[in-house]
């Protein structure tokens, strides 16, 4: 019953600990590259409106925060649980792209960023997370 809990908690932690690692990365992505003057990139509204002056390297943060954010996630559950890496590892980067689909009907991106999105931020994370955390 310990080994349910510690797993459970662990998969829980791991996945907080991911969604913490996306949101930081996307908190600083806004002084590490300006947005375009005048655009409010904090809504789906602005960020519409603000799409036709946005450059390639406006979606390199929120890139790096899905990628990271699933990778930290995946190397936290592969390290710290003792059966069952890759599943888990996996299972991390499938509820990040879960949230990243959700977020490509949400919030309005060039396709090409979407297809980047979630073809490499996502799964290829979560197994290279697993195997950063292989003990």
């Amino acid at each position: 019953m310990k080994k349910i809990v510690f797993q459970s908690l662990l998969f829980i932690g791991a996945l907080v600990f991911g969604s913490i690692a996306n949101i930081a990365l996307i908190e600083i992505s806004g002084h590490v590259i300006p947005p375009p003057a005048g655009a409010k990139l904090t809504t789906a509204e602005g960020i519409r409106a603000a799409l036709p002056i946005l450059e390639a390297r406006h979606f390199l943060f929120p890139f790096l925060a899905h990628a990271l954010g699933t990778l930290v996630a995946a190397f936290l559950v592969t390290r710290f649980s003792a059966t069952g890496q890759l599943i888990k590892a996996m299972a991390m980067g499938l509820i990040f792209m879960t949230g990243g689909i959700a977020a490509a009907f949400m919030i309005p991106a060039p396709t090409w960023f979407i297809v980047v999105d979630l073809t490499m931020a996502y799964l290829p994370m979560g197994y290279i997370g697993y195997r950063f955390g292989k003990k």
